[in-house]
Formats: C-alpha cells, sequence, structure tokens
C-alpha cells in the first residue's frame, strides 16, 4: 500500500519489536549480539555494523527520501564525508559557491592534500556551463546556506548524467517536505539531520539516502570502516523528531512568509532573501554597524549557530557558519557582512515580528 509522507513520518519506528509488540521503537544499547549457533547470525552481530534501532531509522529516512537505502551518522559532516569520499582520488566536483562554511572547509582541505578538484559557480548557469566530461560530481545544496539560491535538480542531474557525473544534493533546507532530490535525478541526498530532521536542537545526526544498490554497498562498507555512525539513543530520538517534520516545517514556513512580509516593508532592511517556503530567511540591515546592537536586543529570537529547531534562532554567518570561508571569497559572491540568517521556528509569529521591530528599531 502506497502511503503519503506525512503517514510515513507518523509511524517511523512503529511495528518494529515482534517480541513485545511495543508501540515505539526499543533502544538497542547492546554493542554486541549472541549468535545463534555457530554459523548462524540474527543479522546483528556488532553495534557498529548494525543496530536494530539505528535500522528502524535508516528505513524510514529511505521512505521519506523516496530512496531504498539509508545510512544514519554521527553528524552532518559525517554524512558529507561518507559521500563525498567514496568516489576515486582524482575525482574532479562542480560544486555551488554558496555553501555551508564547514562543507567548504572540508572540500579546501581535500584539494590542499591534492586529493580531489574543486570548481564553484555562483548561479545556476554558471554550475551547468562547468559541467563537462571532466566532471565526476557535480554537489549542491539548494537552497544555499545563506544566500538562499535554489538550482534546478533535474536539470543539473539530466545535463551531468550525460558525462556520467554523479549529482550529490544536501537537502539540508528544504527537507522531504519540499524537495525529494532522488524523485529529481540525484544520485545520493545528504542531511545534517541535526537540523529539521531532528527539529529540537538536541541531536547531532546525519543522513545519507541513495536509490543504487552497488553505490549503496559500497557506502556501507566504508561506514562499517569509518565507524561514524548513529549511536542507539540519537537514532531514537532522531526517529522521535521525524514524527513532526510536516508539522513543524508547515509552521515554520507560515512564519517565515509573514516576518518576510514585514522585513521587505521596514526601513532598517535593505534586502530579503526567501524562497517563499521553508523557514530559512536571510536579510541584509541598511546599516551593518547595528547588527551587535540588533543581536544583542532580541529576546525571542535566540543568537546562535545552528537552525532547523522549534526554536527560533538569528546567526551571523560572517562570524559563526561562515567565517572558515575567506573574507574576499564569501564577499565576492555576496555573503557580505551586513548579512544575518533566520531559521524561523513554530513560536506566534507576532512575538517574533514584535522582537524582531524593537531590534531593529533600537
Amino acid at each position: 500500500m502506497t502511503r503519503e509522507l506525512e503517514t510515513i513520518l507518523a509511524q517511523i519506528g512503529i511495528h518494529t519489536d515482534e517480541a513485545t509488540g511495543a508501540l515505539t521503537s526499543p533502544i538497542h544499547f547492546s554493542t554486541t549480539y549472541q549468535h545463534p549457533e555457530f554459523g548462524k547470525s540474527t543479522g546483528f552481530d556488532y553495534t557498529r555494523t548494525q543496530n536494530p534501532t539505528r535500522e528502524s531509522l535508516e528505513i524510514g529516512l529511505a521512505l521519506i527520501e523516496s530512496g531504498d537505502f539509508a545510512f544514519a551518522t554521527s553528524s552532518g559532516m559525517s554524512a558529507i564525508v561518507l559521500a563525498v569520499e567514496e568516489f576515486p582520488v582524482g575525482t574532479h566536483f562542480v560544486c555551488v559557491r554558496d555553501l555551508y562554511g564547514g562543507t567548504f572547509r572540508y572540500f579546501n582541505q581535500l584539494e590542499e592534500r591534492g586529493l580531489y578538484t574543486f570548481e564553484y559557480a555562483t548561479t545556476e548557469p554558471e554550475l551547468i556551463d562547468l559541467i563537462n566530461e571532466k566532471t565526476g560530481v557535480v554537489y549542491i545544496e539548494t537552497p544555499t546556506n545563506p544566500l538562499m539560491f535554489e538550482f534546478d535538480i533535474a536539470k543539473i542531474a539530466k545535463l551531468a548524467h550525460q558525462f556520467d557525473a554523479q549529482v550529490i544534493v544536501d537537502n539540508t533546507f528544504y527537507t522531504p517536505i519540499y524537495q525529494q532530490p532522488l524523485k529529481l535525478g540525484a544520485d545520493i541526498v545528504v542531511h545534517s539531520a541535526t537540523k529539521y530532521l531532528s527539529g529540537h536542537n538536541d541531536v547531532l545526526a546525519g543522513a545519507v539516502i541513495v536509490k543504487d544498490e552497488l553505490l549503496a554497498e559500497k557506502l556501507r562498507v566504508s561506514l562499517n570502516t569509518k565507524g561514524a555512525v548513529l549511536s542507539p539513543f540519537d537514532s531514537y530520538f532522531l526517529m522521535r523528531g521525524l514524527k513532526t517534520l510536516s508539522l513543524r516545517m508547515k509552521t515554520a514556513t507560515k512564519n517565515a512568509q509573514e516576518i518576510v512580509a514585514f522585513l521587505t516593508q521596514h526601513k532598517a532592511v535593505k534586502e530579503v532573501l526567501y524562497t517563499g517556503i521553508g523557514g530559512m530567511v536571510s536579510f541584509k540591515v541598511a546599516q551593518e554597524e547595528k547588527i551587535p546592537q540588533i543581536l544583542n536586543s532580541l529576546r525571542v529570537f535566540t543568537f546562535a549557530e545552528s537552525l532547523g529547531g522549534v526554536e527560533s534562532l538569528i546567526t551571523y554567518p560572517t562570524t559563526q557558519t561562515h567565517l572558515d570561508i575567506p573574507k574576499e571569497v564569501r564577499e565576492s559572491y555576496g555573503l557580505t557582512p551586513d548579512l544575518l540568517r533566520l531559521s524561523v521556528g513554530i513560536e506566534a509569529s507576532s512575538d517574533l515580528i514584535n522582537d524582531l521591530d524593537f531590534a531593529l528599531n533600537i
């Protein structure tokens, strides 16, 4: 029976404990498992290789991203590492320029070590122009972080596949609620599951989802070897967070749309960056020197890194999430020091707007 995404999310992890009939997936803390007899296995031998709680989560992750195989990792960055390092040394990557700072730092380290080469593009036409016979992987965030540029996954994947290149999509911002990259032709989807998938700022996790069985087997061996797996406890909490993903994303979107309407009309704001859906909003202030005052005056928004939780956060990418990108590089593509990024949560929109209004009028 085909089920809607909301149903899949709400029922992640249930009906998995046949022994007791427990509605909630149990947390299996054991690191090792007894063999029924010599030469036989229950399918679980050592928890780094596989764990029943993590397996329940991974089944759910694959379903919500329309994939066949999923891997839950210890962080969003470990998910990116798992996906990227499955490609042979010497692979050439074509990437969006407006990347999360940690991703840029990692790519830069790989290039400095001579393992891979990277080219970057700010806009979709620029990215398309870079894809050719030497391209091995196209890596995109869409929308990008924090300038909110969108890229046409289907169009890019079709072109990349003509050159036998693979496409990796970071789907952290939109989640499967608003975008399912594998359906659009992407080969690998990655998430910082710390963010929207978990949704409560209390789990550090990542996810990699694919459809291809051969690729999945390579990822499985690599993850078992490297060991950056998600713990049983965090797997349980991530499953719990996923159950409300649809509700949270829809509320965050409604709040963000109302905040954008407010910011667009405010005299202290010169530009608002928003795609129309999701809870991520960036904006540029008219007076950059007032940013410390703005941040220190907020009482409902919390000045902190990260995003995607039920609590609304405000981040200053220049000194936080994107500090590792050289100043001249980030400013060349529009990430200027007058930009603030909002992760809009599920509070009352009126309280969020009043808080921003007060801070912007200081």
